[in-house]
């Protein structure tokens, strides 16, 4: 008997651990008379050319694996599979895992629903489908008899599952994104999130976690994401493998790989701390989820209201400069008004975390928000990913005032390519950071896609009204010059000037700068700013800018 399990990626970018986890527990619990084989796609992908790449498999069963970002291609997919073939369909993961039932009664295309962890359940429902056998036993195994629908509970093992990494993972990864977990489960119980569901923390062998840190590290992926909840969940396992990454980096770690971690930045200890702030620039990047700073919010949702540790720690992060921080706020938690929700905006803005993520609420299948969601006036789309419309505190025109506001804060800050321009926005001009991207969003609301430089047209235009338009347009020079490596200006900050050619002569010359190199004359400050494009900051993405007097 085959079994082909299917993976359709958000983004060709990234890789997925989950089917390459069922292709090892087949290999491990099933005999050799069941083959296997894991078929990727992403969602972007017409439709029905992976239809025919599955088809083309001859497969006696397909597995899919479903998550909010896929569900809707994976049901179209799946039903012109079972169409084609009539082969066994068997739906899993974090989408289906709470919802078997809605599933088996909308969808008569699929046969199977496996809730929770998969490596074992597949691998023992594949034995009963090829040997004909009762397969009523299969943890998690949710499925129809005589008209009805029979639900199981998730199945959680306490075991540490097979390693997923075999010959044909590291064939298809290609340089993506990859991942690895050093454990399962988590010790938190947030309100919005799955993980705290799944059971206590399982740990893996240590030997096991640093033998595939070096296999993804020598894999030519660029960025190894650590996919635990929580990765400092255990201080010692975490310093461990903090320091073997280190220790390793130059030697059997490249220098161009990069590890990206998701931690509690209000339970990080200060030994880990000191591991960090050690580490070589460009080595490490952190997810620091915070969510909100009103601690009605925090208790609702199990977090620590206490956020006086969690400041201090990523302003201790930062100040060290060689790690690239990204911070989390969500949109729509109870008890966060737009008001509320401004001040936590603007003090994580102030904290000035390299990337600044701007989420919103999903009520996912199986979360206790979802469950108690009218105890919060909770009103969300009903097709996932599941999106809170708006909240007994939140209207749907709030909603959309912090949409604006997210657009904006992802174009400018996340970018990084206005840092000079919001610090003088900011900084100089006294604009509200919240209120400055929810205005520029809404003003930018019906022109996505566009070209950068259009978009840069666009930030000058709006906000050269309100501010001194000459530092303005300065501050965009500078930011212009430091994040493209073109050197060229675009048309709206380009101005005529004949001492121009003196001074990149003067430069070449005198400075010694050889190749590439911008340079621009500040009317404001009647100064020159120039930029060597020969190394690149690793934290921030950007070029180092120089400066000098424009009297050559």
């Amino acid at each position: 008997m085959k079994a082909v399990i299917s993976m359709l990626n958000s983004k060709y970018i990234h890789s997925s651990l989950a089917p390459w986890c069922l292709l090892a527990g087949v290999r491990a619990y099933c005999d050799e008379k069941i083959s296997a084989k894991v078929v990727e796609g992403t969602i972007n992908e017409d439709h029905e050319k992976i239809v025919l790449r599955l088809v083309s498999e001859n497969a006696d069963v397909y597995g899919f694996s479903c998550y909010i970002w896929n569900i809707d291609s994976v049901k179209k997919i799946a039903t012109e599979v079972k169409a084609k073939t009539g082969a066994v369909i068997v739906f899993g993961g974090p989408e289906v895992s709470y919802n078997a039932q809605e599933i088996l009664s909308e969808n008569e295309t699929v046969d199977f629903v496996l809730s929770g962890e998969g490596e074992e359940s597949f691998a023992s429902l594949c034995t009963c489908l090829a040997e004909n056998t009762d397969y009523s036993s299969v943890g998690g195994l949710c499925y129809r008899e005589n008209g009805k629908i029979i639900i199981n509970i998730p199945v959680v093992s306490e075991k540490e599952p097979v390693s997923p990494y075999c010959e044909e993972y590291f064939a298809s990864l290609g340089g993506r994104i990859a991942y690895i977990e050093a454990s399962r489960g988590c010790p938190f119980s947030c309100a919005f999130c799955l993980s705290g569901r799944c059971g206590g923390l399982v740990l893996y062998d240590m030997d096991r976690v640093k033998e595939e840190i070096l296999l993804l590290a020598g894999s030519r992926a660029k960025t190894v994401k650590f996919i635990d909840r929580t990765f400092n969940a255990k201080k010692d396992r975490a310093n461990e493998i903090l320091r073997f990454i280190i220790d390793n980096y130059g030697k059997k770690i490249p220098h161009d790989v990069c590890f990206h971690f998701e931690i509690d930045g209000g339970t990080l200890h200060e030994s880990t701390l000191d591991i960090l702030r050690k580490a070589p620039t460009g080595l490490l990047q952190l997810e620091i989820g915070l969510q909100s700073f009103n601690p009605d919010t925090l208790r609702a949702v199990h977090r620590n209201p206490d956020t006086t540790k969690l400041e201090n720690t990523i302003t201790n992060l930062l100040r060290a400069g060689n790690i690239h921080i990204h911070a989390d706020l969500i949109a729509g938690l109870p008890y966060e008004n737009l008001e509320s929700f401004r001040h936590s905006f603007n003090k994580l803005y102030s904290l000035k975390p390299d990337m600044l993520q701007l989420g919103f609420l999903k009520l996912l299948h199986g979360s206790e928000l979802r469950e108690k969601h009218d105890d919060f006036g909770c009103v969300f789309s009903a097709k996932a990913p599941y999106t809170v419309i708006s909240t007994s505190w939140l209207s749907e025109s709030d909603m959309q005032t912090i949409h604006n506001a997210e657009d904006a804060a992802d174009r400018l800050y996340n970018s990084g390519r206005f840092r000079k321009t919001l610090d003088y926005l900011v900084n100089d001009c006294g604009f509200s950071p919240f209120d400055m991207f929810a205005s520029f969003g809404e003003f930018t609301a019906d022109k996505k896609n566009i070209p950068l430089d259009e978009y840069l047209g666009l930030v000058y235009n709006f906000f050269g009204s309100k501010t001194d338009a000459e530092k303005l347009r300065d501050a965009l020079v500078c930011d212009r010059l430091s994040s493209n490596s073109s050197g060229v200006l675009p048309g709206c900050l380009k101005v005529k000037d004949a001492r121009l050619r003196k001074i990149k002569k003067y430069l070449s010359e005198n400075m010694q700068i050889k190749g590439k190199v911008g340079c621009a004359i500040l009317y404001s400050e009647n100064r020159v700013v120039y930029c060597d494009y020969k190394k690149k900051n690793p934290v921030t993405g950007n070029y180092e800018l120089s400066y000098m007097e424009t009297d050559l």
